[in-house]
């Protein structure tokens, strides 16, 4: 089945239906081939039905009908490969429990093309026309939609989960006598499990995911989905609550970049692509769609699997020259932040061992005895730090760096350094960590950005570790702000980027201040630079961009808002010019920083530690952050403020919002300010004086340039001589080229 959209070419549609089944859980068991360039293998995935079972609408119609009129048709996989099992999968001596029958799979046979599908009469129904229904209504079969594009799918079958050993703890009944329902219930029990039996449930996890199959399914795969049913499953209750896909991922696919690292050595990783994830591994895209994950891969010895993942994984050897690597996740999160990077990276570290990173090592540890309430949080039930004592006064967690070895160097001159004093900043300036601890990898040098920023781990780019500290430090800041806005408070609508660019790129400035211990008057005077920097780059890219895509809150009213299903639709999602457009990153920005100022930093940032231990775990709109703020301030400091006042001027339109133009005025009067204007001056004068025809060589006026760049030698501030750079030294230096 082709399930045909009429989309603007520039948008992203999200196709899970998610309304009507969610994944809880994602099992992979991956082995990556860096000769064909494909990772390949098994995902499991465990479901939970939703709560919104609608019927059917005509905009559902519409999406199920194919041009032709037909009946939407399903197919069986075609002859293929399929991995075997590793040798954790179940022994031949496994059996049934008394309970449990293991359903017949039905027969297949096979047509001319060599393709399988169920046309043998066991099925009771017509070979060649299946219902395409995704909603629960009729008598027609119940269609899981999940996102999937640029992946070889091989077989999809239904996981005997009551066949692992000792799972009878699961059935509340187990005199039941349909065999489908007695799946469907353990999955239920193991789904629900308290947030203390985490390890328990881990465990469980794994050993249904290694179940024996017990019936393939039929499914259908086209450009944005991949669509799964099973003959008679009528509801999202009756289809199976776990299911196996084999597949394997495509040397192009999207998601994933196979390229080398600046050693020449080959790697893989996930780039953020605007398709995230589903083109590594079938999944729910929609940000409700939170789940837990947990992952085996194995790689060649000579290669080191870092990863989404609340431990640090030590590599197990299966056989010679070969590693397997396991990670897990126990904070639901949209799949959309699952990060993968496979290569010879080093671990590098500090020439000598300080007692504060040791310290801060060894009073990590985490287990079901540690963990203890400090209180109730608003969101689904995990694991919380937030509810951890010990978690919560923690300044620095436990964290690597990671690099091809011909960068050592430089990663020990800088960014090992800053890691610690920017963890500091950052939870004296938020509190808890949302997250256990933190990887660091520099990327290879087709990283299109200068980082990304992914639960456990942050991605930089080599260009951060030149320059001396400031660049790698204020970069650093950003990512590690993510892990607030972005990771543990996600956006509900991703058309509202700014809820985690803005404020990651307003907190940048805050914690990079700290870091460097700067006193009050020095760090307000370095982020009113900023600003004015920033304000001025905004105005080149709002002169340069369409207007359409200057708005931060696109969708307006309708933002949040799904179809019946729980597919919708990232307006601008595939636009390739929205990857250099940094309108979110400093229109959110200037929204924080102008409530920032008309409520006070002290009451600011008092709010803003409350509204994160209150909705960490969630995700929200900006009406939720907007609401939330205007009650817990003062009324006296509300002034004219309001949710619809802020989203009118704000959020809703585009252009140079009329607060903004007022407020820069400001800045023109800060002292570094002035010091810029002064220094551009005097190279502007120094353009101007009548030079004779000899010229001094290009190494002298290359060297002067160097050492005007040098803080240390010219007592500029860093900040001051970025705006330099950009506005007199990059002119001078053409200048110098050409001649």
């Amino acid at each position: 089945m082709d399930i045909k959209l009429e989309l603007p070419q520039d948008d992203l549609p999200l196709m899970a239906n998610t309304s009507h089944i969610l994944v809880k859980h994602y099992v992979l068991d991956l082995d990556v081939d860096f000769k064909s360039q494909i990772i390949e293998g098994t995902l499991v995935l465990f479901f939970q039905p939703g709560n919104r079972y609608r019927k059917k609408s005509s905009s559902t119609e519409e999406t199920c009908r194919s041009e032709s009129n037909e009946a939407c048709k399903f197919r069986m996989p075609e002859p293929c490969h399929v991995p075997v099992p590793n040798t954790r999968t179940f022994s031949s001596k496994m059996r049934y429990n008394d309970f449990a029958i293991c359903g017949k799979g039905e027969e297949k046979t096979s047509g001319k093309d060599g393709n399988h599908d169920n046309r043998g009469q066991a099925s009771g129904i017509s070979s060649s026309k299946y219902c395409c229904d995704t909603g629960i209504h009729g008598s027609e079969d119940f269609l899981l939609v999940l996102d999937c594009c640029d992946l070889s799918v091989l077989k999809v079958e239904e996981v005997d989960v009551a066949a692992v050993p000792g799972i009878e703890k699961f059935t509340r009944s187990p005199k039941l006598r349909v065999v489908s329902e007695l799946r469907n219930q353990i999955v239920h029990e193991l789904v629900t499990l308290p947030a203390d039996r985490w390890r328990e449930q881990l465990d469980y996890y794994a050993c249904c995911s290694q179940a024996p199959g017990c019936g393939e399914l039929l499914f259908d795969i086209d450009s944005w989905s991949l669509q799964i049913r099973k003959t008679g499953a009528q509801t999202a209750t009756d289809f199976p609550h776990a299911i196996r896909i084999w597949y394997r991922t495509k040397p192009q696919g999207r998601s994933v970049t196979w390229t080398s690292d600046q050693s020449g050595r080959p790697c893989v990783y996930t780039m953020g692509s605007p398709i995230n994830n589903r083109a590594l591994f079938p999944c729910q895209e929609p940000p409700v769609a939170m789940s837990t994950w947990q992952a085996t891969v194995r790689a060649a010895a000579s290669f080191v699997v870092l990863m989404s993942g609340e431990n640090s994984a030590k590599p197990t050897q299966l056989r010679e020259g070969s590693l397997s690597w396991h990670y897990y996740v126990t904070m639901p999160m949209p799949a959309s932040t699952f990060t993968i990077a496979v290569g010879s990276w080093t671990e590098m570290k500090p020439e000598t061992c300080s007692s504060n990173d040791l310290a801060a090592e060894i009073s990590f540890s985490t287990s079901e005895a540690d963990f203890r309430y400090a209180g109730i949080c608003g969101h689904v039930e995990y694991p919380c730090r937030f509810q951890d004592t010990s978690a919560t006064t923690q300044e620095v967690i436990p964290h690597r760096v990671f690099a091809p070895v011909c960068l050592k160097g430089a990663c020990q001159q800088t960014l090992l350094q800053l890691l610690s004093p920017c963890l500091s900043a950052a939870h004296s300036v938020l509190g808890t960590h949302p997250f256990p601890r933190l990887d660091v990898l520099i990327v290879p040098a087709n990283f299109p950005s200068l980082g990304m920023a992914s639960p456990h781990i942050v991605f930089l780019s080599q260009s951060t570790l030149t320059g001396g500290s400031h660049l790698c430090g204020i970069r650093l800041c950003h990512e590690i702000a993510h892990a607030w806005f972005g990771l543990a408070i996600g956006a509900r609508d991703w058309t509202e980027e700014w809820l985690s660019e803005g404020f990651a790129t307003h907190l940048e400035d805050v914690f990079w201040a700290k870091a460097q211990k700067l006193a009050p008057h020095e760090a307000q005077e370095q982020q009113e630079l900023r600003a004015c920097l920033r304000w001025r780059r905004l105005q080149d890219e709002l002169q340069n961009s369409p207007e359409e895509m200057q708005v931060l809150r696109p969708n307006k009213e309708k933002t949040g808002h799904m179809s019946d299903s729980g597919s919708s639709v990232i307006k601008h999602g595939l636009n390739s010019e929205k990857v250099f457009m940094q309108v979110h990153y400093l229109k959110g920005y200037f929204l924080l920083r102008f409530l920032a100022g008309r409520l006070g930093d002290n009451t600011y940032f008092s709010f803003l530690r409350k509204f994160v231990h209150t909705c960490h775990g969630q995700l929200i709109l900006s009406q939720d952050f907007l609401q939330m703020l205007l009650e817990n301030i003062p009324e006296e400091k509300r002034l004219d403020l309001s949710v619809e006042s802020i989203s009118r001027d704000w959020l809703e339109s585009s252009g140079l919002p009329q607060p903004l133009q007022t407020d820069l005025q400001a800045g023109a009067e800060c002292r570094l300010v002035r010091q810029v204007d002064a220094e551009v001056a005097k190279w502007n004068q120094l353009n101007r004086r009548p030079r004779k025809r000899k010229r001094r060589g290009t190494e002298e006026v290359f060297e002067k340039m160097r050492r005007a760049e040098n803080p240390r030698q010219c007592n500029q501030p860093a900040c001051v001589l970025e705006f330099v750079t950009c506005k007199a030294l990059c002119k001078k230096l053409l200048k110098y080229t050409k001649e």
